[in-house]
């Protein structure tokens, strides 16, 4: 199953610079199953464990959170941590127009769409966790919702209602994540993955593996991760299909004979990349640029080090990486 369409390629600038915001996700909830794979109303009462770590969920009344109506978290976070790198205060308060939101996750902006993040929202606030995950060096049970509260302003358009502008209050389990850099940068071609047990694997191999050549993990306790209830059978046959479309940002996927799942990264990280890392605010840009321009980013990122490698092997090492990626993509043209 192919990707989503690229919706917005060009992105609104007369809104919120969302194109400046690179997409982040909270480290937690990417090792944990807190959201739903199923696509429809997902009743069930669920338990998990994982260590020392026990998650319990009671669903609201319109049923379990999924990993679609995560895309209202990600992109709160996203903004949150976007600020607090630029050095503004942050708050649990996020105010955006529902707009902006569509856009920044790859979505269409039709009405039914403002109906679907109405039941999100329901879902988001209704469901009730149990947990002693740790966040932010501080562990403690506790019962709360991913958000506090969300509101919406709503306007008339055509005889109809709509949602307009949202305001989430997130929950202090999330920002103490927040406030310990707990969150990682993810691709933004995570929201053009149609299948929900096709973005949980991204995560699982976004948190595990991250740049390593290799990560691995049975096929079962992956299943575990993933909060999948198919037999395992189904869920063998489920990862397969993902393997054969090939379609994860970053991450490929093997499945071996002994039922070992083995993800790598795309391209592979070499022993000299260690020393060049980049900072976040050249990411950053190097996303926008990247962007504007119609390149895809980790194909110049990819190209970068390869060059940096290089030179370093050389003893010519970058002096300042973050700024010589940076001008290294502006000096590329555009392929729009």
């Amino acid at each position: 199953m192919a990707l989503l369409p690229d919706r917005h390629p060009q992105k609104d600038f007369f809104i919120l610079d969302i194109s400046d915001v690179v997409p982040k996700d909270d480290i937690a909830s990417m090792e944990h199953p807190l959201f739903s794979l199923s696509t429809k109303p997902d009743m069930r009462h669920l338990e998990y464990r994982n260590g020392f770590n026990r998650l319990k969920i009671v669903p609201s009344g319109a049923g379990l959170p999924t990993v679609f109506d995560k895309d209202i978290l990600i992109f709160c976070v996203s903004q949150l941590m976007h600020r607090k790198n630029r050095g503004e205060p942050i708050g649990k308060t996020v105010r955006f127009s529902a707009r902006e939101l569509l856009i920044a996750t790859n979505r269409k902006t039709g009405g039914i769409e403002y109906q679907r993040l109405e039941q999100a929202f329901q879902r988001l606030i209704g469901t009730t966790f149990q947990t002693d995950i740790e966040t932010g060096n501080r562990r403690e049970t506790r019962f709360f919702s991913l958000i506090e509260s969300g509101s919406g302003f709503v306007m008339q358009q055509q005889g109809k209602w709509r949602l307009d502008y949202c305001e989430v209050i997130l929950s202090d389990w999330f920002m103490r994540a927040l406030e310990a850099n707990e969150v990682v940068t993810i691709s933004q071609d995570y929201f053009r993955l149609r299948r929900p047990l096709e973005r949980r694997i991204y995560e699982i191999a976004r948190k595990h593996c991250g740049d390593q050549k290799k990560w691995h993990i049975g096929l079962e306790k992956l299943q575990g991760k993933t909060g999948s209830s198919a037999p395992l059978k189904k869920f063998r046959l489920n990862i397969r299909q993902i393997i054969e479309g090939d379609h994860l940002p970053f991450y490929r996927l093997e499945l071996n004979n002994d039922d070992l799942v083995i993800f790598r990264p795309r391209t592979v990280v070499t022993e000299h990349t260690a020393a060049i890392r980049l900072p976040d605010w050249a990411e950053e840009k190097a996303r926008l640029i990247a962007c504007e321009k119609g390149w895809d980013y980790y194909a110049l990122r990819a190209q970068w080090l390869d060059f940096a490698t290089a030179e370093t092997a050389k003893g010519n090492p970058p002096k300042s990486p973050g700024a010589a990626f940076v001008a290294y993509c502006n000096k590329k043209p555009e392929v729009r």
